[in-house]
């Protein structure tokens, strides 16, 4: 069917217009003022914007953990992702020891459920002269990235060769390094202690995984990406002094780049110290104000290029069932670490929540401009991971990922609202001002209102090429 949205404001990255736009099957096919074709679906978006769909760059969809699994699979977690207005997420794959080829089979079969289009990255957890031989397949099957940590030691973290060595090999074959930044000997010697001292509430979570971790972390990979003359992306990004280190490489010409998350922006390790702490808990954990506030301005200042969630939910207490779409369904949760922060799973939800969230106290208080949002949540992540201008953009031969966005629309925001496949959520009963009433993706309108009107399936595998240093 062919739709022609008209009388609405089109916010791009760089520009904010009047336009109608006319969508022909999946794609874009004409933007103007009085476009007219007697085909089409006519749509009114008088004072409503429309904005590309949003790209989530970092999502965890059905990933095991400490004997559970994260409660969002690839249909609950694309559903709530687009009633928040994201039409694109790019999830994990687990390195298996049976290799690449098999590993992302194994999550391309999860994908088939998929709600939303997809991407992947590639986890690499291991790192030999096969693995090295074997990296540059990923290209051919439509995957550009690598995800290292400096963290968890003994079970996902490389030393420091493996890091560049990885980098060299992304860098000879047009592929990306995505990097999770901790200092993971630190991190093991006081959960260590902490334990032995009978230290076992949320809080210590935090206090075992120490923000100035991250900031060495952040410089070192920066530096390693320096001397492989590679680009490298910091993933979640939370320390004040994470901006401050990204901020003095890019200035000397390092192709670093950096991601964080509205987690990151908004609460702090004090949430950790309530009673139901165990919400907050995710890997990197959240710091302190002066943090937040940093991270805005980086925000603010164009020192950061991407905002992504790190979605990764779980129940707060999974031994209780919700109902969704109809049916009771319980999945273990955070109750697992009732009595030993280091067994609660790490995660949060905020697939759904983000772009909501980040228009009302990002855009609204003048945080960061109307283009700033579309850079951040679509157009900047779909340039650097190779999806530019399929998708983050409208513009003629786009897919037709269109969000009607309602600039006006106030709600009590939270689980009512929510429908991210768990029983809690960060901002419950936070004001909302500014929220999607129509997404299309790839010219499907998916979400009208309340209304879900996609289906399991709809989602398609997106290969990706070469991305841009931004």
């Amino acid at each position: 069917m062919n739709t022609l949205i008209k009388n609405g404001t089109l916010v791009t990255a760089s520009e904010t217009f009047k336009a109608d736009v006319l969508v022909e099957g999946e794609k874009i096919t004409r933007i103007g003022l009085n476009l007219t074709a007697d085909s089409a679906l006519q749509v009114d978006a008088t004072n409503k914007l429309i904005l590309p769909g949003g790209v989530d760059p970092h999502v965890h969809l059905d990933l095991p953990m400490f004997d559970t699994v994260s409660s969002d699979d690839h249909y609950t977690g694309h559903k709530a992702a687009a009633f928040g207005g994201t039409t694109t997420a790019m999830d994990f794959v687990v390195l298996e020891d049976e290799g690449f080829d098999h590993s992302v089979n194994l999550w391309m079969k999860k994908a088939e459920k998929s709600a939303i289009d997809y991407s992947f990255h590639m986890n690499l957890t291991r790192f030999n002269d096969k693995i090295a031989a074997e990296i540059p397949s990923l290209m051919k099957m439509g995957i550009q990235t690598l995800k290292v940590f400096t963290a968890y030691n003994g079970r996902l973290r490389l030393d420091d060769g493996g890091i560049f060595k990885a980098l060299q090999i992304a860098k000879d074959n047009g592929m990306l390094v995505m990097a999770h930044c901790e200092n993971g000997d630190v991190i093991d010697t006081l959960v260590q202690q902490a334990l032995a001292n009978g230290h076992t509430d949320p809080i210590w979570h935090a206090w075992t995984r120490p923000g100035w971790g991250a900031v060495d972390a952040t410089l070192r990979v920066a530096g390693m990406a320096a001397d492989a003359d590679a680009p490298v992306y910091i993933v979640h990004m939370n320390m004040g002094g994470e901006v401050d280190m990204l901020k003095y490489a890019r200035e000397r010409g390092v192709k670093v780049m950096g991601e964080t998350c509205p987690q990151y922006l908004f609460f702090t390790e004090d949430d950790l110290q309530k009673e139901d702490g165990a919400k907050w808990i995710c890997s990197p954990p959240m710091r302190t104000d002066a943090d937040n506030i940093r991270l805005w301005q980086g925000l603010h200042d164009g020192i950061l290029q991407t905002i992504g969630t790190d979605h990764c939910p779980f129940f707060f207490d999974g031994t209780q069932p919700i109902v969704y779409e109809g049916k009771e369904i319980a999945i273990a949760g955070k109750e697992l670490g009732k009595y030993n922060f280091t067994k609660i799973p790490n995660g949060l939800p905020g697939i759904q929540d983000r772009m909501p969230i980040l228009w009302t106290y990002g855009v609204q208080t003048g945080n960061i401009s109307a283009n700033q949002f579309v850079a951040y949540t679509s157009t900047n992540p779909a340039k650097i991971f190779g999806l530019y201008p399929r998708k983050g953009a409208l513009v003629p031969g786009a897919d037709a990922d269109i969000v009607i966005w309602d600039p006006q629309k106030k709600l009590k925001y939270g689980v009512a609202h929510s429908h991210q496949r768990t029983d809690y959520n960060l901002f419950e009963g936070w004001d909302i001002m500014g929220y999607p009433e129509k997404v299309f993706l790839r010219g499907k309108l998916i979400v009208d209102g309340e209304q879900w009107l996609g289906k399991s399936g709809d989602g398609q595998f997106l290969k990706r090429g070469e991305g841009e240093v931004l």
